[in-house]
């Protein structure tokens, strides 16, 4: 009689890890998880803990590290807080303590000549009111152009996002958006648009700003069953079909594209702007 396999243990225990700041966490958070993410072997427990900006805050945090430390989480601590009596009240936990700001403060101000504001919250105030309300406008215009929903001010778009439903598109469309501020629009490939040889009509003279999306036929089987289980648009067979017939599409059309299938909205945004020449 065959021995019953044994449980797949973690290979790595689960370890704690925080974003600790004195204004929104989005900093500590973003690039907290860009090194973790380098990791993927170990499990994280992860605590976003945004404004502690007083000594009193940053108390109640590091009794919150130490009952971690003190469970067997090894706690990560990742830092992005100005104030020296914050840090030093949270950096005196038994932790691994990565502090995200002070090592490129002191170089910034070592080639500037200056020292740094300690005003809180620099990274997230709207001092440039323009770059705000152009990203706010993006937002607007990728909703109102998602799924090819509306053909106004089409010629504004610097990028049309073309592939089969469920590649990404939308994902994709709003992190240019809110990320960069582009008018995003995105357009999905149906039934309808083919066997003609052309793009559709509707994107048909916008070709040199088109970006096509792709993916494996499994993967895009396994999302739309979550969608529509056991239907047509589901099948392997359609999603099969679908996925060869837009590839041949962009290559008649030199429309550039990439399969999504293994990469982030951030990968995929990356190589858009780059292959469209776009600022970044």
């Amino acid at each position: 009689m065959a021995a019953t396999p044994a449980a797949a243990v973690p290979t790595h225990p689960v370890r704690a890890a925080y974003f600790v700041s004195d204004s929104t966490g989005i900093t500590a958070e973003t690039l907290g998880n860009a090194l973790l993410a380098n990791f993927p072997g170990f499990v994280f427990r992860k605590h976003t803990i945004p404004f502690v900006d007083t000594v009193d805050a940053a108390a109640g945090v590091a009794r919150q590290i130490a009952a971690d430390d003190a469970a067997g989480r090894e706690p990560i601590v990742f830092t992005t807080a100005k104030n020296p009596a914050v840090r030093a009240v949270v950096t005196a936990v038994p932790a691994t303590h990565i502090d995200l700001l002070s090592g490129h403060l002191g170089e910034l101000e070592q080639a500037l000549g200056t020292t740094a504001s300690e005003q809180l919250g620099q990274f997230h105030m709207l001092g440039d009111t323009t770059e705000y309300f152009a990203r706010m406008r993006a937002v607007e215009y990728a909703i109102e152009h998602d799924d090819g929903q509306s053909a106004r001010a089409l010629d504004l778009a610097d990028v049309i996002i073309v592939a089969p439903s469920r590649c990404g598109k939308t994902p994709t469309t709003m992190y240019l958006a809110l990320q960069y501020g582009l008018l995003v629009a995105n357009y999905p490939l149906t039934d309808d648009d083919f066997p003609a040889e052309g793009l559709p009509p509707l994107i048909a003279k916008y070709s040199a700003r088109c970006f096509g999306l792709t993916t494996t036929p499994l993967r895009l089987s396994q999302v739309r069953h979550e969608r529509r289980p056991d239907s047509r648009y589901s099948s392997l067979a359609q999603c099969t079909t679908e996925l060869r017939r837009a590839e041949k599409l962009y290559a008649r059309n030199r429309i550039p594209f990439l399969n999504s299938s293994t990469k982030s909205v951030e990968e995929m945004s990356a190589v858009i702007l780059q292959t469209l020449g776009l600022r970044r």
